[in-house]
């Protein structure tokens, strides 16, 4: 059986608050500080957001087409590209005309719609495929929720929005025995596959990469892609989900991350298989076929991804 790595990344910066005091109240109804957003964005936007994009474009046209990922991007980081930084757009469109890159659907505003109200969900939702669509000539076909939040009664309800995937947790403490390392259904509408994400491979290098005090520290792409294939020796497949931050800005320059990610793919070729996106994964059947179970038992899984 084909063994697969899934490669996901979030894309994300919120409207941030200006100071509003109380003298305020009454004359001033601008809340936002528009400041802050295109300092903050564009900072982000020259570390992480163009280099990286320029990283992945040089990996997927070495490979002709065999290294793939998936991104969500936030209806509001959307909104301030525009505003800010449109060469961002830009470089996500010349990454989708390569057919390797996948665009998720998510919440518009990044919000917990989905526990508040199911209209307003459904209304960001659909709002934010068609914005997506609009872009990059892509219409969602998988599901990836605020924090990866996940219940039975989302994942229903994304389903019968026409969806054929979703991306949640893989936490411990709902699984238990059982490992992320498959693909999962939702217990309402089993057409809905659920793809967990490995945590600790993910927050290895998400969180843990520049932690000198780590006992596995430094993380070099041989050591990583030993672990892969540690994982891929008894299970189906490894979902790697990270914020697109990580590289660059949460782990800079500097600690040699966009390093890492060059050689971890000249390493992988000859050990584990290249990454696929989501959409590719979700609907393949024989990874269903040795599933012994249908996903978390617990009802309720509103966890952070």
């Amino acid at each position: 059986m084909k063994k697969t790595i899934c490669f996901y990344f979030q894309v994300h910066q919120p409207d941030r608050l200006r100071l509003y005091r109380f003298f305020d109240i009454g004359k001033d109804s601008w809340y936002y500080d528009e400041f802050a957003n295109k300092t903050i964005l564009r900072r982000v936007a020259e570390r992480c957001y163009l280099p990286a994009n320029e990283l992945m474009l040089e990996l997927i046209r070495q490979h002709k087409g065999a290294f793939k990922i998936s991104y969500s991007i936030s209806g509001v980081v959307l909104d301030q590209f525009e505003k800010y930084a449109p060469e961002v757009i830009d470089s996500f469109k010349e990454l989708a005309k390569t057919g390797c890159v996948e665009f998720l659907a998510e919440t518009y505003a990044h919000s917990l719609a989905s526990i508040a109200s199911q209209e307003e969900f459904i209304a960001q939702v659909k709002k934010h495929s068609l914005r997506i669509e609009a872009l990059f000539g892509q219409k969602p076909k998988v599901f990836r929720n605020t924090e990866l939040i996940y219940s039975d009664e989302i994942g229903a309800t994304v389903a019968q929005m026409g969806f054929s995937g979703m991306l949640t947790e893989g936490a411990k403490h709902v699984l238990g025995w059982k490992s992320p390392n498959y693909i999962y259904t939702n217990s309402i509408n089993p057409r809905l596959k659920l793809l967990l994400k490995n945590f600790q491979l993910s927050d290895d290098i998400a969180f843990r990469f520049s932690d000198r005090s780590w006992a596995n520290w430094p993380l070099t792409s041989d050591k990583y892609v030993t672990w892969l294939s540690k994982s891929l020796e008894k299970d189906d497949i490894v979902n790697l989900f990270m914020d697109y931050e990580t590289f660059g800005e949460h782990q800079q320059s500097s600690t040699g991350i966009f390093q890492f990610l060059k050689y971890f793919r000249r390493r992988i070729l000859n050990s584990v298989p290249l990454p696929r996106c989501a959409r590719s994964i979700s609907p393949l059947r024989r990874f269903m076929s040795r599933m012994r179970y249908h996903g978390p038992t617990k009802r309720e899984m509103y966890l952070h991804g």
